[in-house]
């Protein structure tokens, strides 16, 4: 039996990638991370083919043309990310369900594709005043750069109501439980 996409977005510093590896990471669901592709440089620590496939802005142009992206979007000036139809399709053909961390356009247009063989989740920060908190924590982006991903928080916002559930990631322990149930219902 191929097996069924789980989407989940969320505007930058909200948790989902950490949501997603808790849930990875206890085994309890049969489900893999799809690998999204992207043109910007690797961060410390990420290696290709497991964080991102970093591809340069020309591959990822060719890939685009070849219409090898489920979906794709320029998240931001000049920066793409996107999840090659080949990733999901490898693992849904064996039989697992697939996790998809991507941009909240991407995640309706991925949704839209799949019906009901998908489910989508946003995750909510608790408010625009801890995300910036959050971001500012992190201590990797400079002060333009988290005034900009902050902006782009209050407008990703705008799609939630496009998802089927939202999960507020006020509470980490209590948003992966809340994830992870919403996801076995589903799967099961």
């Amino acid at each position: 039996m191929a097996g069924k996409i789980i989407i989940i977005s969320a505007p930058s510093g909200c948790g989902k990638s950490t949501i997603i590896n808790a849930i990875l990471a206890e085994g309890k669901i049969d489900m893999q991370f799809s690998v999204s592709a992207t043109n910007r440089v690797p961060r410390s620590g990420e290696t290709h083919g497991v964080n991102y496939y970093f591809l340069s802005d020309d591959e990822f142009r060719k890939a685009i043309a070849e219409d090898a992206f489920v979906e794709y979007e320029e998240v931001y000036q000049g920066r793409f990310y996107g999840t090659l139809k080949s990733e999901v399709q490898r693992i849904c053909d064996a039989g697992h369900n697939v996790v998809l961390d991507i941009d909240v356009k991407g995640g309706v247009n991925v949704k839209r594709l799949y019906g009901d063989n998908a489910l989508s989740i946003f995750i909510m920060p608790p408010s625009i005043e801890e995300l910036r908190r959050r971001l500012e924590g992190r201590a990797t982006d400079a002060p333009e750069v988290i005034d900009e991903r902050v902006g782009k928080a209050e407008y990703e916002i705008s799609f939630a109501k496009d998802y089927d559930c939202q999960v507020i990631n006020d509470d980490l322990a209590t948003a992966i439980d809340e994830t992870r149930r919403i996801i076995s219902d589903f799967v099961n």
